[in-house]
């Protein structure tokens, strides 16, 4: 199978571009503080949706600036439950993830101009783009946690309109600590041992997923955590149904995207056998749910 889209996909997927932020930042802890950013501090908040998240009361500060990637910013803040991870989107306008029309194939949008607006990608239609695109990444959060997958807790939800009301940021329970912050994967030391460990998790959740009706559509070593000893599997908009068209397409490129970024951690399976492997896993018993209290 030809694998350049995978070397187009990760090229340069830890670079950081020009940071577009008002803040002024310092160094702390290895990365990037924001200054007094909290809600006794207004006027030095440089950015609405933080405000927003602040003045609603989903976050009380932000703690720093963990990543700047090609389609979000991620901060550690605090707030009313613990340490979040607030996963700021860029303007879809200006993401580089501009082909996501092949994860939203097989959507059924009943409002006619709405679907005009988002297949044009007018103002309007970008703004809804944008907002769909948090409010699934929360359903599928949402989803996901609830059937007890090694995910990321949602803060936020599950009503939709709650959900959407925190666009474009994505609010969940930050995996580590905020002196730790767990390393996606692809940049964490393993054994032999754990890479053993970490490969058998990896594909036990695509399986998961599979069972649940999902592919992710990106699913590789940049798009896991691994802290404790467990694969946590994050970054889930682009997720996606048996009723897309290109379901299987997608379920095969990540398990072939899963294969290709393991080699790094001495893991050489080939792409066609880590599919039959998590189609096989799929068959069998998924993970205990979650028992969501009131």
């Amino acid at each position: 199978m030809n694998a350049r889209w995978l070397d187009a996909e990760l090229e340069g997927a830890d670079t950081t571009p020009e940071r577009r932020s008002k803040f002024r930042t310092k160094k702390l802890l290895g990365r990037r503080r924001l200054d007094d950013l909290t809600a006794e501090n207004p006027d030095q908040i440089a950015d609405d949706t933080i405000r927003r998240l602040i003045d609603t009361g989903h976050i009380t500060e932000i703690v720093a600036e963990l990543k700047s990637g090609k389609e979000a910013t991620a901060y550690v803040a605090r707030g009313p439950r613990g340490s979040v991870l607030v996963k700021l989107y860029r303007e879809l306008e200006a993401r580089s993830f501009k082909n996501d029309a092949v994860y939203r194939e097989g959507q059924v949008i009943l409002d006619e101009r709405a679907k005009r607006a988002m297949q044009g990608r007018s103002r309007k239609g970008l703004e809804m783009l944008q907002e769909g695109w948090v409010s699934a990444e929360y359903a599928h959060l949402w989803t996901l946690w609830r059937a007890g997958l090694s995910v990321p807790e949602p803060l936020v939800g599950p009503n939709v309109k709650i959900c959407a009301s925190t666009a474009p940021a994505v609010l969940m329970r930050l995996i580590g600590s905020e002196d730790s912050v767990a390393p996606r994967l692809s940049d964490a030391r393993l054994t032999p041992e754990e890479a053993g460990s970490a490969w058998k998790q990896a594909m036990q959740g695509l399986a998961d997923m599979l069972r649940l009706g999902y592919a992710h559509g990106d699913y590789s070593t940049y798009n896991l955590l691994w802290w404790e000893n467990t694969v946590i599997i994050i970054d889930f908009p682009q997720l996606t149904t048996r009723q897309n068209p290109n379901f299987s397409e997608l379920l095969r490129r990540d398990a072939q995207s899963l294969a290709t970024s393991f080699r790094k951690h001495g893991v050489q399976v080939g792409g066609e056998a880590t599919l039959r492997e998590v189609q096989r896993l799929a068959r069998g018993k998924g993970p205990e749910p979650r028992i969501v209290l009131p």
